[in-house]
């Protein structure tokens, strides 16, 4: 269901928060703690201007909503094939490919990972508030390979996703970017937000964004693109992406953030190492992700042509 509406708030509603007067606005559609990450995302617009919760409004103040709501949706099990590179009772890591979208959401309500991994878990599929995110702990890009891990009960949801926070669960990803990045390593800390006219993109923005940190060693040069490791000092939106684009190298490949390449569909990002402790043992584990047929094909064509 679609909440498509335009607010006026009046004498009554002047000193309350954003967020108080929209969750009393639409009493019985969303709630206060679902309308979170619709700000964070720009669905939501205070006088033309994106909204933050916190914000207070007075009378006269338009407030512009543009959301879907979670309510009557439900995640259908699909039989969609698995990479499955570990699984026990607490957790399972998966190889996710190209192409997958990792939870259901407007316009994206089927084929996801969820779907499969409700038809593959059954009864052991954790319960939780959100019915579209279940145990997710973290999330891949639509078009971003590689290691994913989903937690199946509430302990292991809560460890991992501590980790994921700290910054104490380590994830690499391969990126193959444009241009030969001269220095062997490397970082930008530029703060990122969505951009105020195309909101499904991001923008390093130096003042209003949030902080972001991303780091990168050189892994192999060609003669005009070079083979990256990046590691993640926070983990915001499209971060890697925007980023590199930002330092003049964008990801091969990224319509979006830079330039399409004939030779593959979709950005030259894979997440290729995980690692963390086990929610119940404690042990590290580690989990790697080959490269997927079409960033080696991409691999192999550098090479020729640097030779």
């Amino acid at each position: 269901m679609k909440i498509r509406k335009s607010l006026t708030a009046d004498a009554m509603d002047t000193g309350q928060r954003v967020d108080t007067f929209l969750a009393r606005q639409l009493l019985g559609e969303i709630t206060r703690s679902q309308l979170k990450k619709h700000f964070a995302s720009g669905e939501i617009l205070l006088n033309a201007g994106p909204a933050k919760p916190h914000a207070i409004v007075k009378a006269g103040d338009e407030v512009f909503v543009n959301i879907a709501s979670q309510e009557g949706m439900r995640v259908v099990a699909e039989e969609i094939p698995l990479d499955i590179l570990y699984e026990d009772r607490d957790l399972i890591v998966i190889n996710k490919p190209v192409g997958m979208v990792v939870h259901p959401a407007p316009g994206n309500r089927e084929h996801t990972l969820v779907n499969a991994l409700v038809h593959h878990l059954g009864e052991e599929m954790p319960k939780t508030r959100d019915a579209l995110r279940p145990g997710i702990v973290h999330r891949l890009d639509k078009d971003t390979s590689g290691v994913l891990v989903v937690a199946k009960n509430e302990m292991a949801h809560a460890s991992l996703a501590k980790q994921i926070k700290n910054r104490t669960a380590r994830r690499i990803y391969w990126a193959l970017v444009k241009g030969v990045v001269q220095h062997d390593e490397g970082e930008c800390r530029e703060p990122v937000g969505r951009a105020f006219v195309n909101r499904k993109k991001i923008v390093v923005r130096p003042s209003g964004g949030k902080s972001a940190h991303t780091m990168f060693r050189v892994l192999k040069r060609f003669s005009n693109a070079t083979l990256l490791e990046v590691s993640l000092g926070t983990g915001r939106t499209h971060q890697i992406r925007v980023h590199m684009a930002h330092l003049g190298h964008p990801v091969l490949g990224d319509g979006l953030y830079g330039v399409k390449n004939p030779q593959i569909r979709r950005q030259a990002l894979h997440a290729r190492l995980l690692t963390f402790q086990h929610p119940r043992t404690g042990k590290t584990m580690s989990f790697e992700a080959p490269l997927p047929e079409d960033m080696e094909h991409l691999l192999e064509s550098l090479e020729s042509a640097s030779t």
